[in-house]
């Protein structure tokens, strides 16, 4: 195994964690993302994880049980799959080509566009539904001192709200949930 899939195996046993926690009817508790329920921040990772995954790398997704239906089995379908492209050291390794996101390994694509996501949804998830919201520490560090630099061409992708403002002498998960919009 490499570092890339020991990372995500990391972050992804929290938001697995956090999700399996959640009672049913939490399911659709407000979450931090405007407009959305907790159960939204799920679908969300499981309807654009593997067709961005599949148009880049033509590695094929697996069909798993609705959000609707079963939030954390979907989530659950969806991370143990993409644990299992970087645990095959060929498949993790093998070319990762998209029209919007370059070219890449199919390892470096999930770190540089789906850890991150799963981080930080972690949060949201366990903000909902009053959860753990504490986050890996590691990625939080690698995250937060990775995008600070480039906080003005993050905004203008239109892909961030306003960073939220915070002591400064916040924390480094305080800092990047603030970084990424949301409110403490």
């Amino acid at each position: 195994m490499n570092e890339i899939s020991e990372r995500y195996r990391r972050v992804a046993a929290q938001m697995t964690q956090r999700v399996a926690a959640v009672g049913n009817g939490a399911w659709d508790d407000p979450s931090p993302c405007e407009g959305w329920v907790a159960r939204d921040v799920v679908r969300h990772m499981v309807d654009w994880m593997p067709p961005f995954l599949t148009a880049g790398a033509g590695v094929e997704a697996p069909y798993g049980p609705s959000v609707d239906d079963d939030p954390s089995g979907a989530w659950q379908t969806v991370t143990d799959w993409i644990q299992g492209l970087l645990d095959d050291p060929d498949t993790a390794a093998s070319q990762f080509s998209h029209p919007r996101a370059g070219q890449h390994s199919l390892e470096d694509a999930i770190a540089t566009f789906i850890l991150g996501d799963v981080l930080v949804h972690t949060w949201d998830v366990a903000r909902a539904t009053g959860g753990d919201e504490q986050l890996d520490g590691d990625e939080v560090h690698r995250m937060i001192t990775g995008m600070e630099p480039y906080d003005d061409m993050l905004r203008a992708s239109g892909h961030y709200g306003p960073r939220v403002e915070v002591p400064a002498d916040a924390d480094e998960q305080t800092r990047l949930i603030a970084f990424m919009g949301r409110r403490l």
